[in-house]
């Protein structure tokens, strides 16, 4: 078991990856505490998760919205009170946001948004990162989407929301290095979650013909499974990925099982990290005057 003696904050924990994400946690060993914002189904989520607990694992449930700085803060306190430490922060709460042309969709819709999917991972790492620090190690988990490498038209909060989340990553990985801190970011693919069935009932209209036929076929096919974004947030919150951070890792297409035999190598490159690409990354030159 790899996180035995590891205690994990998951947020969004109620339902989808995030509840998936907490399962796995537990099989691992793990204690921890998930939170979300209704308190019906957070608290039918904790009493399903409790099934899986051994002897000694404790699974704690907390209403928050992770957008208001307050109610973080107050999460954040109540995890450390009643786990005694954290190690592991799994920020999965994110929502899709308005659907439609950029230009009719609802600007409050848009901007709470960006709320949650950016500022409901930034609050609980800021939360967090005094108690990592001082520790002297931690883990930061941030969920990603399509939309932080590829544009998504008609969901534009939602892909700039992601992209900023990736960036943050990055980021906060290279100010928390000198504190043993991994902060790293997983695109779980296509799963088929509430997010899938919001863009069905959503239609071509709001989301464009090419998304939905996407969406659709995803639906026929079952998607990626669960699982593989569950296991890679196991991996990256275990002492086997220690060291590995900044990076931006897919759970259906890259090797991440074995990442951590190429831990120099990757510390050393823009591997798995956003990047701009310039006229010589595809054999071109633009300068030649």
């Amino acid at each position: 078991m790899d996180l035995k003696d590891r205690h994990a904050l998951i947020t969004g924990g109620s339902q989808g990856l995030g509840k998936g994400i907490a399962a796995e946690f537990l099989r691992q060993g793990a204690s921890i505490i998930i939170c979300a914002r209704d308190e019906k189904a957070l608290s039918a989520t904790r009493v399903e998760l409790q099934k899986l607990a051994a002897p000694g694992q404790k699974i704690l449930a907390r209403t928050c919205d992770v957008s208001s700085a307050e109610e973080t803060e107050s999460l954040v306190a109540y995890a450390l009170k009643e786990l005694g430490s954290v190690q592991v922060l799994v920020n999965n709460a994110g929502i899709y946001g308005p659907m439609g042309p950029t230009e009719t969709v609802d600007w409050k819709e848009w901007t709470r948004s960006i709320e949650i999917n950016l500022y409901g991972v930034l609050l609980p790492a800021r939360a967090l990162i005094p108690h990592f620090k001082k520790a002297g190690s931690g883990k930061i988990i941030f969920l990603s989407g399509g939309g932080a490498t590829n544009p998504l038209p008609n969901i534009s909060s939602y892909a700039a929301a992601k992209a900023a989340v990736v960036r943050l990553m990055e980021t906060l990985a290279e100010e928390l290095k000198p504190y043993h801190v991994d902060v790293n970011a997983i695109a779980p693919g296509a799963l088929n979650t509430r997010f899938l069935e919001q863009v069905l009932a959503g239609g071509k209209e709001s989301v464009g013909e090419a998304f939905y036929a996407r969406a659709l076929k995803q639906k026929e096919s079952g998607g990626v499974p669960l699982e593989k974004g569950a296991q890679l947030c196991a991996y990256l919150a275990s002492a086997r990925s220690d060291g590995i951070t900044g990076k931006l890792i897919s759970a259906q297409w890259d090797p991440w099982e074995k990442l951590h035999e190429h831990k120099d190598e990757l510390a050393g490159s823009d591997i798995y990290t956003l990047r701009r690409i310039v006229p010589e990354d595809r054999g071109r030159r633009f300068n030649d005057q």
